[in-house]
């Protein structure tokens, strides 16, 4: 929800997210910028009507349903209250979002706070076609979900880009339906990479300053060549409205779980089975060479796999087959990637001396949120 913190942007709006602001000239700027140079600036900046006339079909309003017949108090006062007052028998829209087609056949892609526990979910085209959709699958932990739809005829769908490819300062656009007004682009740039919200131990998100609302929520971030290099899913806002600072989930971590999704319904994540934190640099009675590297196990689950390969509370993972591990993010997510069954030799300090521990993976229980 939209708040004075990094939230999921679709559910919550106040009547200060529409104030009007006074619009007040500009005096003693200096001499303006000869013509030449004008133009000149001007043909330096993209035009983004050919990618929005591109891309847009293929951007999809989401409204969902679920039962009750009261709009919440949060949204009442609001352009969304008329939107949301739309009723199908004794049920009412209580939320909007956006997504985005991946695949012809009626594959797509929203957030995982958009579509919750929806007892009914409408995907509408830019076309204006409505089609009731199935969830293929959810990952809270991304907050990604995948739908299908039914269509006769196939769909316009946007290929995947690299979120590892942009650069802070280069061009994005995002597409989808901010206080359900239907298809709108907005455009920005990519302001920050690998932003760490509080959300979840994936948190890994592009920051962007393209305006985003409520209601963008599972919509795509697009580069200039038309491809998906994000999904739009919160932004940090005191009135509930674009403050200029949004979040989307990286291209390059949502693709192998949306795979995940479509080939199984689920995702599958790697599992070690303990609690790890941060080694302090100041911690007292340790050497400085172990205080500077590693994630330190601060518990171990019972019966887990690392239990079961011996790995103790207190050891100090320094690396992963060999590649180095610095944060307990990074172990947890490094151990997410690997496929259930599969073994990996933790590199560890114990009591100062160093060891390897070979331990076979095991499959993340549904309820496991932050332990590795």
């Amino acid at each position: 929800m939209s708040r004075p913190t990094a939230s999921p942007e679709t559910p919550r709006l106040g009547r200060r997210a529409f104030a009007t602001l006074a619009l007040v000239p500009v005096m003693g700027c200096g001499a303006a910028p000869p013509a030449r140079a004008q133009r000149g600036a001007l043909a330096s900046l993209p035009d983004f009507a050919d990618l929005a006339e591109r891309v847009l079909p293929a951007v999809v309003n989401i409204s969902v349903t679920s039962g009750g017949t009261e709009v919440p108090p949060e949204l009442r006062g609001t352009p969304l209250e008329r939107y949301l007052r739309e009723r199908r028998g004794r049920q009412v829209v209580q939320g909007a979002g956006s997504g985005f087609v991946i695949d012809p056949s009626g594959l797509i892609v929203t957030a995982n706070h958009v579509v919750g526990n929806a007892s009914r979910v409408v995907v509408s085209s830019q076309s204006g076609q409505d089609y009731q959709a199935r969830v293929v699958g959810t990952d809270e932990l991304t907050d990604l979900a995948l739908l299908r739809v039914e269509a006769r005829t196939s769909l316009p769908a946007v290929p995947w880009g690299s979120s590892g490819a942009m650069r802070v300062g280069q061009w994005v656009l995002a597409a989808g339906n901010p206080f359900g007004l239907g298809g709108t682009v907005t455009t920005g740039i990519v302001s920050a990479r690998g932003r760490d919200i509080g959300s979840g131990p994936f948190d890994d998100f592009l920051q962007t300053d393209a305006p985003i609302n409520p209601g963008n929520s599972g919509g795509p971030l697009f580069n200039l060549a038309g491809e998906v290099i994000g999904i739009n899913t919160a932004i940090y806002s005191p009135s509930g409205a674009s403050a200029g600072i949004g979040f989307a989930v990286p291209s390059d971590l949502a693709r192998p779980v949306i795979e995940g999704l479509r080939s199984s319904g689920r995702v599958d994540r790697g599992w070690l089975g303990v609690q790890v934190q941060d080694v302090p640099s100041d911690e007292p009675g340790r050497r400085a060479v172990a205080v500077r590297q590693g994630v330190l196990i601060a518990g171990v689950e019972r019966g887990s796999p690392a239990a079961r390969a011996g790995i103790r509370q207190g050891d100090q993972v320094v690396a992963i087959n060999g590649e180095r591990v610095e944060t307990s993010r990074s172990l947890v997510r490094n151990i997410a990637a690997v496929p259930p069954g599969q073994t990996v030799r933790l590199s560890i300090l114990r009591e100062g001396r160093p060891s390897e521990i070979p331990v076979q993976v095991g499959r993340r229980p549904a309820a496991q949120q932050p332990a590795g």
